[in-house]
């Protein structure tokens, strides 16, 4: 008579472990950076250093605003974070998802699949730069972090 469960032998368990070291360590990093994000509060002047993008050329690159948005998110105001920086918010969320596909994938042992096709990196890369110029265009200011 056989059984539908078998219990996992020493080996498998083992390796399933071996497999979790990098997502456990990625979330205990995400983690600590979400607790320093949510006590320091980067509106607060010098708490934090000035985006050297921002201090050399004037304009807002794609990143200023995002510890603001997440100190936001962090205190579960989205409109305030989505208004800091939207593309932040978003890249979150798909940050999200596609970490714990991740992790799933390393707990039952699936093989490891391609980061995504190449028009979808493409894609990715040309939506940062115009972000990043648009939201240095004047008549759209709710593009930028302030």
């Amino acid at each position: 008579m056989t059984t539908a469960h078998q219990a996992a032998s020493p080996l498998e368990t083992s390796s399933r472990g071996r497999r979790l070291v990098v997502p456990v360590v990625s979330a205990l990093g995400a983690a600590a950076f979400l607790t320093v994000a949510h006590v320091v509060d980067p509106n607060e002047p010098g708490n934090y250093p000035t985006c050297p993008w921002l201090a050399i050329t004037g304009t807002y690159c794609p990143g200023c605003g995002t510890l603001r948005a997440t100190h936001a998110l962090t205190h579960g105001d989205l409109g305030t974070a989505f208004a800091r920086n939207p593309l932040t918010v978003l890249t979150y969320l798909v940050v999200f998802v596609g970490f714990a596909g991740y992790t799933v994938r390393m707990w039952t042992g699936r093989p490891k699949e391609r980061l995504a096709p190449a028009w979808v990196l493409y894609a990715l890369f040309w939506g940062i730069l115009a972000f990043w110029l648009l939201r240095n265009v004047p008549g759209l200011t709710w593009l930028s972090p302030v």
